[in-house]
Protein backbone atom coordinates (compact mmCIF):
# COMPACT_ATOMS: atom_id res chain seq x y z
CA UNK A 1 0.00 0.00 0.00
CA UNK A 2 1.31 3.48 -1.03
CA UNK A 3 -0.97 5.85 0.11
CA UNK A 4 1.02 7.99 1.73
CA UNK A 5 3.49 9.10 -0.87
CA UNK A 6 4.34 12.60 -0.78
CA UNK A 7 4.13 12.56 2.89
CA UNK A 8 6.42 13.78 4.92
CA UNK A 9 6.28 12.75 8.63
CA UNK A 10 8.10 13.22 11.66
CA UNK A 11 8.47 10.23 14.37
CA UNK A 12 9.99 11.01 17.72
CA UNK A 13 11.60 8.11 19.44
CA UNK A 14 12.38 6.15 15.81
CA UNK A 15 15.71 4.51 16.93
CA UNK A 16 14.30 1.52 18.72
CA UNK A 17 10.87 -0.77 19.50
CA UNK A 18 7.32 1.25 18.51
CA UNK A 19 8.58 4.08 17.11
CA UNK A 20 11.10 2.24 14.72
CA UNK A 21 8.05 0.32 13.83
CA UNK A 22 5.87 3.22 13.22
CA UNK A 23 8.80 4.48 11.07
CA UNK A 24 9.20 1.66 9.17
CA UNK A 25 5.25 0.92 8.26
CA UNK A 26 4.96 4.94 7.50
CA UNK A 27 7.66 4.48 4.71
CA UNK A 28 6.60 1.56 3.81
CA UNK A 29 3.62 3.34 2.80
CA UNK A 30 5.10 5.95 0.82
CA UNK A 31 5.62 8.81 3.50
CA UNK A 32 8.94 10.88 3.92
CA UNK A 33 10.65 9.97 7.33
CA UNK A 34 12.00 11.99 9.62
CA UNK A 35 13.43 10.05 12.12
CA UNK A 36 14.13 11.24 15.78
CA UNK A 37 16.37 10.19 18.36
CA UNK A 38 17.81 10.81 21.58
CA UNK A 39 20.76 9.38 22.28
CA UNK A 40 20.89 6.19 20.20
CA UNK A 41 22.21 7.40 17.01
CA UNK A 42 23.37 4.25 15.86
CA UNK A 43 20.02 2.69 16.53
CA UNK A 44 17.63 5.85 14.26
CA UNK A 45 20.56 5.01 11.76
CA UNK A 46 19.70 1.40 11.50
CA UNK A 47 15.74 2.84 11.00
CA UNK A 48 17.32 5.04 8.41
CA UNK A 49 19.01 2.23 6.31
CA UNK A 50 16.61 -0.11 6.41
CA UNK A 51 13.88 2.82 4.78
CA UNK A 52 16.51 3.50 2.32
CA UNK A 53 17.10 -0.47 1.62
CA UNK A 54 13.59 -1.02 0.87
CA UNK A 55 13.81 2.20 -1.14
CA UNK A 56 11.84 4.83 0.79
CA UNK A 57 13.66 8.11 2.00
CA UNK A 58 14.38 8.97 5.51
CA UNK A 59 16.28 11.12 7.94
CA UNK A 60 18.06 10.93 11.69
CA UNK A 61 17.38 13.76 13.81
CA UNK A 62 18.89 13.95 17.22
CA UNK A 63 17.31 16.07 20.17
CA UNK A 64 17.89 14.72 24.04
CA UNK A 65 13.87 15.40 25.06
CA UNK A 66 13.09 16.97 28.59
CA UNK A 67 15.86 19.00 28.82
CA UNK A 68 15.92 23.22 28.13
CA UNK A 69 16.14 23.95 24.25
CA UNK A 70 15.05 20.47 23.34
CA UNK A 71 12.24 21.73 20.60
CA UNK A 72 14.38 24.09 19.07
CA UNK A 73 17.16 21.37 18.40
CA UNK A 74 14.49 19.26 17.42
CA UNK A 75 13.27 21.25 14.78
CA UNK A 76 16.61 22.60 13.68
CA UNK A 77 17.36 19.31 12.15
CA UNK A 78 13.41 18.77 10.96
CA UNK A 79 13.68 21.37 8.84
CA UNK A 80 17.25 21.07 7.55
CA UNK A 81 15.70 17.46 6.32
CA UNK A 82 12.69 19.08 5.20
CA UNK A 83 14.57 21.70 3.12
CA UNK A 84 12.20 24.12 2.35
CA UNK A 85 8.90 21.42 2.40
CA UNK A 86 5.72 20.96 4.53
CA UNK A 87 5.08 18.46 7.71
CA UNK A 88 2.23 16.50 7.15
CA UNK A 89 2.13 13.90 9.95
CA UNK A 90 3.31 14.10 12.94
CA UNK A 91 3.77 10.92 15.67
CA UNK A 92 4.66 11.75 19.26
CA UNK A 93 5.60 8.29 20.49
CA UNK A 94 9.45 9.13 22.50
CA UNK A 95 8.70 8.88 26.61
CA UNK A 96 10.43 7.85 29.53
CA UNK A 97 9.99 4.59 31.48
CA UNK A 98 7.81 4.09 34.77
CA UNK A 99 9.53 5.75 37.13
CA UNK A 100 8.41 3.85 40.23
CA UNK A 101 5.29 3.66 42.62
CA UNK A 102 4.89 6.22 45.16
CA UNK A 103 7.33 6.23 47.70
CA UNK A 104 10.22 5.22 45.44
CA UNK A 105 9.66 8.00 42.89
CA UNK A 106 12.34 10.80 43.49
CA UNK A 107 11.49 14.39 42.92
CA UNK A 108 14.01 14.56 40.07
CA UNK A 109 12.81 11.59 38.29
CA UNK A 110 9.04 12.78 38.81
CA UNK A 111 9.95 16.01 36.88
CA UNK A 112 12.02 13.96 34.41
CA UNK A 113 8.99 12.14 33.34
CA UNK A 114 6.91 14.87 32.97
CA UNK A 115 9.23 16.66 30.70
CA UNK A 116 9.63 14.04 28.68
CA UNK A 117 5.96 12.50 28.68
CA UNK A 118 4.36 15.97 28.82
CA UNK A 119 6.57 19.14 27.81
CA UNK A 120 8.05 17.90 25.03
CA UNK A 121 5.35 15.95 23.30
CA UNK A 122 3.06 19.65 23.91
CA UNK A 123 5.79 22.14 22.81
CA UNK A 124 6.56 20.01 19.17
CA UNK A 125 2.99 19.90 18.56
CA UNK A 126 3.09 24.01 18.98
CA UNK A 127 5.95 24.48 16.96
CA UNK A 128 5.15 22.08 14.75
CA UNK A 129 2.03 23.58 13.59
CA UNK A 130 3.73 26.11 11.67
CA UNK A 131 4.96 23.57 9.46
CA UNK A 132 2.50 21.31 9.10
CA UNK A 133 0.00 21.50 6.52
CA UNK A 134 -3.77 22.00 6.34
CA UNK A 135 -5.83 18.69 6.96
CA UNK A 136 -2.41 16.65 8.98
CA UNK A 137 -2.06 14.14 11.02
CA UNK A 138 -0.91 14.14 14.73
CA UNK A 139 -0.85 11.15 16.76
CA UNK A 140 0.58 11.04 20.27
CA UNK A 141 1.39 7.41 21.82
CA UNK A 142 -0.24 7.04 25.13
CA UNK A 143 -1.29 3.90 27.51
CA UNK A 144 -3.83 1.66 28.52
CA UNK A 145 -2.37 2.62 31.89
CA UNK A 146 -4.42 5.42 31.94
CA UNK A 147 -7.64 2.66 32.39
CA UNK A 148 -5.80 0.70 34.51
CA UNK A 149 -5.04 1.13 38.65
CA UNK A 150 -1.41 -0.23 38.64
CA UNK A 151 0.62 0.87 41.24
CA UNK A 152 3.93 0.64 40.18
CA UNK A 153 3.13 3.11 37.09
CA UNK A 154 1.02 6.19 38.83
CA UNK A 155 3.40 8.58 37.62
CA UNK A 156 3.30 7.03 34.01
CA UNK A 157 0.24 6.75 33.76
CA UNK A 158 -0.50 10.49 34.23
CA UNK A 159 1.50 11.48 31.81
CA UNK A 160 0.02 9.44 29.63
CA UNK A 161 -3.64 10.89 30.89
CA UNK A 162 -2.33 14.32 30.33
CA UNK A 163 -1.59 13.62 26.45
CA UNK A 164 -5.14 12.15 26.39
CA UNK A 165 -6.50 15.12 27.52
CA UNK A 166 -4.17 17.17 25.02
CA UNK A 167 -5.43 15.26 22.26
CA UNK A 168 -8.78 15.80 23.74
CA UNK A 169 -8.67 19.52 23.52
CA UNK A 170 -6.16 20.03 20.89
CA UNK A 171 -8.64 18.00 18.00
CA UNK A 172 -11.46 20.37 19.05
CA UNK A 173 -8.53 23.42 18.47
CA UNK A 174 -7.29 22.18 15.40
CA UNK A 175 -9.98 20.97 13.68
CA UNK A 176 -10.54 24.28 11.50
CA UNK A 177 -7.27 23.37 9.65
CA UNK A 178 -8.30 19.62 8.62
CA UNK A 179 -6.31 18.54 11.25
CA UNK A 180 -6.56 15.66 12.82
CA UNK A 181 -5.35 15.00 16.58
CA UNK A 182 -5.48 11.54 18.02
CA UNK A 183 -3.61 8.79 20.64
CA UNK A 184 -2.67 4.99 20.33
CA UNK A 185 -2.57 3.18 23.43
CA UNK A 186 -0.67 0.06 23.27
CA UNK A 187 -1.01 -2.51 26.22
CA UNK A 188 1.90 -5.40 26.85
CA UNK A 189 3.83 -4.58 23.66
CA UNK A 190 7.03 -7.10 22.83
CA UNK A 191 10.15 -4.93 21.46
CA UNK A 192 13.69 -5.82 21.18
CA UNK A 193 14.95 -3.85 24.17
CA UNK A 194 11.52 -5.28 27.12
CA UNK A 195 11.80 -9.01 25.64
CA UNK A 196 14.00 -10.26 28.76
CA UNK A 197 11.13 -8.45 30.44
CA UNK A 198 8.34 -11.34 29.77
CA UNK A 199 10.50 -13.94 30.25
CA UNK A 200 9.79 -13.40 33.96
CA UNK A 201 8.38 -17.08 35.21
CA UNK A 202 4.51 -16.30 34.81
CA UNK A 203 4.32 -12.98 33.35
CA UNK A 204 3.62 -13.64 29.94
CA UNK A 205 0.93 -16.54 31.02
CA UNK A 206 -0.63 -13.69 33.52
CA UNK A 207 -0.92 -10.66 30.77
CA UNK A 208 -2.14 -13.06 27.82
CA UNK A 209 -4.58 -14.78 30.41
CA UNK A 210 -5.80 -11.28 30.97
CA UNK A 211 -5.94 -10.29 27.36
CA UNK A 212 -9.01 -10.89 25.16
CA UNK A 213 -7.30 -11.80 22.12
CA UNK A 214 -5.05 -13.99 24.35
CA UNK A 215 -1.44 -12.82 23.53
CA UNK A 216 1.60 -10.35 23.47
CA UNK A 217 1.39 -7.07 21.70
CA UNK A 218 3.85 -6.60 19.10
CA UNK A 219 5.51 -3.32 17.31
CA UNK A 220 3.93 -3.82 14.42
CA UNK A 221 0.10 -4.56 15.96
CA UNK A 222 0.84 -0.25 17.37
CA UNK A 223 2.40 0.50 14.10
CA UNK A 224 -1.10 -1.01 11.96
CA UNK A 225 -3.27 1.38 14.19
CA UNK A 226 -0.93 4.43 13.82
CA UNK A 227 -0.34 3.93 10.07
CA UNK A 228 -4.53 3.94 9.87
CA UNK A 229 -4.78 7.32 11.91
CA UNK A 230 -2.15 8.93 9.57
CA UNK A 231 -4.03 7.52 6.36
CA UNK A 232 -6.97 9.35 4.40
CA UNK A 233 -9.01 6.37 5.47
CA UNK A 234 -8.88 8.12 9.20
CA UNK A 235 -10.02 11.55 7.66
CA UNK A 236 -13.31 11.49 10.30
CA UNK A 237 -11.47 10.10 13.24
CA UNK A 238 -10.21 13.03 15.88
CA UNK A 239 -10.29 13.45 19.17
CA UNK A 240 -9.52 9.80 19.69
CA UNK A 241 -7.71 7.50 22.10
CA UNK A 242 -7.55 4.46 19.96
CA UNK A 243 -6.84 1.03 22.34
CA UNK A 244 -4.48 -1.17 20.75
CA UNK A 245 -3.71 -3.59 23.40
CA UNK A 246 -5.78 -6.87 21.94
CA UNK A 247 -8.42 -5.99 24.97
CA UNK A 248 -6.31 -5.72 27.76
CA UNK A 249 -7.80 -5.93 31.50
CA UNK A 250 -11.19 -5.31 29.79
CA UNK A 251 -12.74 -7.65 33.01
CA UNK A 252 -13.43 -11.20 33.93
CA UNK A 253 -12.88 -14.01 30.96
CA UNK A 254 -15.51 -16.89 31.05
Amino acid sequence: MDDLIGRTTLVTGASRGIGKAIALRLAARGATVIAHFGTDQDGASETVDQIERAGGTAYAVGAELGVTGDVETLFAGVEAALAGRQLDILVNNAAAPPAGPLGATTPAAFDRLFAVNVRAPYFIIERALALLNDGGRIITISSVATRMANATQTSFAMTKGAVETMTLTLANQLGARGITVNAVAPGATRTATNGPVFETPGLTELITGMTALGRLGGTGDVADVVAFLASDAARWVTGQVIDASGGLFLGPRA
